[in-house]
Formats: structure tokens, sequence, C-alpha cells
């Protein structure tokens, strides 16, 4: 487990801290806001992620799993049909990021109107 993951169960840490250990990596976000839109397979989520190996995904997922975020269906049909989709708990984080998804929105167009003013 890294240091980010254990301050995810660390009852005496920022709540703050505890929450973006738990959303830290490079495709955690967007696989939760992919998955807004509602369950989707696997091979839906690597299609749609360019660079994302299959390896990656499913480590991530296991981790989200383990977090509560979403939950894995397994379909018992020849092939297997795995579904992912988030949780109550996975759509409440979720939704508590958009506040700062929105924040960071501002951010991007407040760099690109210094950048334009400074050209």
């Amino acid at each position: 487990m890294t240091m980010t993951r254990s301050r995810a169960q660390d009852p005496n840490v920022c709540g703050v801290t505890a929450a973006i250990a738990v959303i830290d990596g490079k495709w955690k976000t967007i696989l939760l806001w992919l998955l807004e839109s509602g369950p989707h397979r696997p091979g839906e989520l690597r299609r749609r992620l360019p660079g994302l190996t299959e390896k990656v995904l499913t480590q991530t997922l296991r981790e989200m799993e383990a977090d509560g975020l979403v939950h894995r269906e397994v379909h018992d049909v020849r092939p297997l049909k795995t579904v992912y989709s988030l949780t109550s708990f996975g759509r409440e984080l979720s939704e508590a990021l958009a506040p700062l998804s929105d924040w960071g929105h501002r951010r991007l167009e407040k760099l690109a109107e210094s950048s334009q003013a400074v050209s």
C-alpha cells in the first residue's frame, strides 16, 4: 500500500487529504466521470481512454472497488461479462468533486486569458 493510500484510512488525517488519497492517480477521476453516465464494461472504458492499459485499468478499478466507489458485477454468460458502475458512495464523491471541477475550469480559463495577454 502506498503512502497516499494508507492516508485514506488514517483517522487522524485531514478530511481533504483522505478524499484526495481515494482519487489520487492518473485515471481515477476520469473513470469516476465516465461512470457517472452509467455502467460500463472494461473494454468500453479502455476504448474511451487511449493510453490506459488493461493491467492499469484492472488495478485502478480494483482500488476503486476496495474504496467503495465502484461496484463490479459479473454476469454468468459466456464469455463472462463484467460491468462496473458507481456505488452511491462513488456518486456522492463525484457530486462533491463537481465544485472542484468548476474551479479547475475557471483556473484553466484564467491561464488561457493570461497567456493570450502576453502574446
